[in-house]
C-alpha cells in the first residue's frame, strides 16, 4: 500500500503547471504593446498638415528621423549629428535595402534643417523618404 501511494506523489509531481507562465506572456505583451507608440513620439513636435499614404510600409523598415524646431537631429531621444545620422543610415541601408526613413520635423523648424538631411540620404542613393504630416483636418 504504501508503494502505491508514493507512485501516485510522483506522478502529480511530473505535471507542470503553465497557467503562471502564459499570465506572465499575456502581461509582458500588454506592457509592450501600451509602451511601444510611446517611445516613438517621445518628443513634442507638431507636424505639418498634409495628405495620407499611398502605400504601406513594414514597421520594421521604417526609421524615424526626428528635427526639432531648433535644427536637432535625434533618433528616439537620442541627439546626434548629421555627419552621425548619415553614417548610421547608410550602415543600416545596406544591411536593409528595404529601408524606408521616416523625416519628422516640426512644422516651426525651417527647410534648411532638413534640406541636408534629405541631400545626404539621396547622395547615398537612399531613395525611400516619407515627410511625416498629420492628416488634413476635415472643416
Amino acid at each position: 500500500m504504501r508503494r502505491f501511494s508514493q507512485r501516485n506523489v510522483l506522478v502529480t509531481l511530473s505535471d507542470i503547471n503553465i497557467t503562471p507562465l502564459l499570465d506572465l506572456a499575456f502581461v509582458l505583451l500588454i506592457i509592450f504593446v501600451i509602451t511601444t507608440p510611446l517611445l516613438e513620439n517621445s518628443i513634442e513636435l507638431r507636424l505639418p498638415e498634409g495628405g495620407r499614404a499611398v502605400q504601406k510600409v513594414a514597421r520594421e523598415n521604417i526609421r524615424n528621423v526626428d528635427v526639432n524646431k531648433l535644427g536637432q537631429y535625434l533618433i528616439g531621444t537620442n541627439r546626434y549629428t548629421l555627419d552621425q545620422i548619415e553614417q548610421m543610415l547608410v550602415r543600416e541601408y545596406r544591411a536593409n535595402p528595404e529601408l524606408v526613413v521616416r523625416i519628422r520635423a516640426d512644422q516651426e523648424s525651417q527647410a534648411r534643417h532638413f534640406y541636408p538631411l534629405i541631400d545626404r540620404l539621396t547622395r547615398n542613393n537612399i531613395t525611400r523618404l516619407s515627410l511625416a504630416t498629420e492628416p488634413a483636418s476635415r472643416r
